[in-house]
């Protein structure tokens, strides 16, 4: 009766700690996640700046310069600003893309005349300081300087500052200037990549599995296999990343920092996870339903594809979607394969050169601007919002397709 109570209370202890640790683990997790999403929910809005524009009847639009002319109609609001010193403070307070949304602008507009207050790209400094990155002391914020605060009172007298929606973060590619920089280039190298993992390990994988569980003997060849794939599964993922190293860039010669190197790196990293999963879902099926089939005359390969293989799709499908995710947020392959370069230019296909989503937030967050912190954490918002959207899709397709015996 003692050892009874003296196993109850063990259990009941063991308990307890368990439930302390993942109740720790839970609250770690909420902070770090709280952490993240308040430093980068601000990525998402720009600080931009209202300019009187004023551009007579009779000049041609699509011949002027943009940058002299904003900068004219600057000095037009600010008259007092007549040293080089002060014109200098004055045009720093903008980033150089409010040069290039003015000559789009200009190439836009349809009409003679221009007579009215447009919004241009504010510097990644004053949009720190509005965004409360940084905070004021005295006459200056950072790195503005008092000779530029001047500038700044006076644009907030006048009501011509202003946070709006951030297009260049989802719109454009990476770039030196950080209220410029965006991750639309990583989401296409990260999207190229996955899905020519997915193409060459999904159907090399399942014709691995099936032919592991129900086309050969247990012998030593199928033992050896077996034991390599197993192994392969716990294989630090920067091994992978020498082996598309040497293999695809070295032997067969492909482009360095294409997303084809970096997805068939990913599917050689993926591969073992779906024979794995896949080699469970067959063997999840019910023989009954095999010899059931093979009893009214279908062929052994005609039954595993009519009937094991399908049946068994739900937890391939689930393994695979979970190896893929697993793919998607690696990032040393992906650095040995040269995808660590600095791409200003969206790929438009797998063979340009691009990068990746984890691959962006790594090189940063080793930036010394300090507005490329807020950018990496939305960068990382972005990443957990894919994950999420594919963890949910292998619940989902589990649970839609998935049958009981």
């Amino acid at each position: 009766m003692s050892n009874i109570i003296q196993r109850n209370k063990s259990e009941k202890r063991f308990q307890f700690y368990g439930l302390l640790a993942v109740g720790l683990a839970i609250f770690l997790l909420l902070i770090l996640l709280f952490k993240i999403f308040s430093t980068g929910f601000s990525a998402f809005n720009q600080t931009y700046i209202g300019v009187k524009i004023q551009i007579e009847k009779g000049e041609n639009l699509a011949e002027l310069d943009a940058r002299s002319t904003l900068r004219k109609n600057l000095r037009n609001m600010f008259p007092e600003a007549q040293s080089r010193s002060d014109k200098k403070n004055l045009y720093s307070l903008f980033s150089p893309g409010a040069y290039i949304e003015f000559k789009e602008m200009l190439e836009a507009y349809d009409g003679d005349v221009i007579d009215g207050y447009y919004y241009f790209l504010a510097s990644d400094d004053l949009d720190m300081y509005f965004k409360g990155t940084v905070t004021r002391q005295g006459n200056s914020a950072g790195r503005i300087k008092p000779s530029q605060m001047k500038f700044v009172d006076e644009f907030v007298k006048m009501n011509l500052i202003e946070l709006q929606f951030n297009r260049y973060l989802l719109g454009s590619a990476d770039s030196r200037n950080p209220e410029m920089a965006g991750i639309l280039g990583a989401i296409y190298g990260s999207l190229f990549a996955i899905l020519i993992a997915f193409v060459t390990s999904f159907p090399l994988g399942v014709l691995t599995a099936i032919y592991l569980e129900k086309l050969t003997k247990q012998n030593a060849f199928s033992d050896l296999i077996e034991t390599n794939i197993n192994n392969l599964a716990a294989v630090p993922s920067i091994v992978f990343g020498l082996l598309g190293l040497a293999i695809f860039l070295n032997f067969f010669e492909l482009p360095r920092s294409a997303s084809l190197v970096g997805g068939l790196t990913l599917g050689l990293m993926t591969l073992p996870t779906i024979v794995i999963a896949s080699r469970s879902a067959i063997k999840s099926v019910p023989p009954s339903i095999e010899e059931a089939s093979i009893g009214l005359g279908s062929s052994k390969v005609q039954t595993i594809f009519n009937f094991t293989l399908p049946l068994a799709m739900p937890g391939i499908l689930t393994g695979t979607i979970i190896g893929i995710a697993r793919a998607i947020g690696e990032t040393a392959p992906l650095l040995m394969i040269g995808m660590v370069a600095f791409i200003v230019d969206i790929p438009q296909g797998p063979l340009d050169a691009s990068t990746a989503l984890p691959v962006q937030i790594f090189l940063w967050q080793d930036s010394p601007e300090r507005a490329f912190v807020e950018r990496t954490s939305a960068a990382i918002i972005v990443l957990l919002i894919f994950l999420f959207l594919l963890n949910i899709t292998a619940v989902y397709l589990r649970k839609k397709l998935e049958k009981k015996w």
